[in-house]
């Protein structure tokens, strides 16, 4: 087979795919719907790809919410640069308001109390129409170890506006979460550089 046969095949190959992705794409009659979207499993990156979705939608102008539950007031690279654009540009509103996680403080009343205020400032952003993202990063971890009604929370996630989308981040997804998303993303663990000894660095875990 010659060069220009090969080049005939291949094109007959991709009008062929064109044609199935063309139609495909017209079946789509959504054109915008707020999203509930969930990233969850055992692999590193949960939090990382929500905050690349903030990033993204920052590009376009949204203005953005950001609730972490659990994680303590140590400070992230994400948090350092999106607190700055927020500061100049008035889009993002970002509150971590987690004292560690349950087996740091060993507290279920404090864990309870703070899952609850911070469920509490993801309400007041839910009811912001400004707000067309937010990431609640780590509410799987409190829904896991029930320090918030579950039912409660599905409810609200349920009755949110039409243009909010929520991302929720965190290992151990309820089924009920789960089943209530538009979009479920899994992180499988393949290979960690903990195992082999690696602590947490600067620029990757944080």
């Amino acid at each position: 087979m010659n060069e220009d046969d090969e080049a005939r095949r291949h094109r007959l190959r991709m009008e062929k795919r064109k044609a199935v992705q063309d139609a495909e794409v017209a079946g789509k009659t959504v054109a915008r719907k707020g999203l509930l979207i969930v990233h969850t499993g055992a692999g590193k990156g949960k939090s990382t790809a929500a905050f690349g979705l903030a990033l993204r939608a920052l590009g376009h102008g949204w203005k953005i919410g950001v609730v972490q539950f659990g994680k303590g007031q140590w400070r992230t690279g994400e948090r350092n640069m999106l607190e700055k654009l927020g500061q100049e540009s008035g889009q993002v509103s970002w509150h971590t308001l987690g004292e560690g996680f349950t087996w740091e403080t060993q507290d279920r009343a404090r864990d309870e109390a703070a899952a609850r205020r911070a469920w509490e400032k993801a309400r007041e952003l839910m009811d912001d129409p400004e707000v067309r993202l937010l990431v609640l990063d780590e509410l799987n971890i409190s829904l896991r170890y029930e320090h918030l009604p579950l039912d409660e929370v599905l409810e609200a996630l349920a009755a949110r506006r039409d243009d909010l989308n929520v991302v929720v981040t965190g290992r151990n997804a309820k089924p009920e979460l789960i089943a209530a998303a538009d979009l479920v993303t899994e992180m499988t663990l393949v290979k960690h550089h903990f195992a082999a000894g690696v602590k947490a660095q600067e620029g990757i875990e944080f």
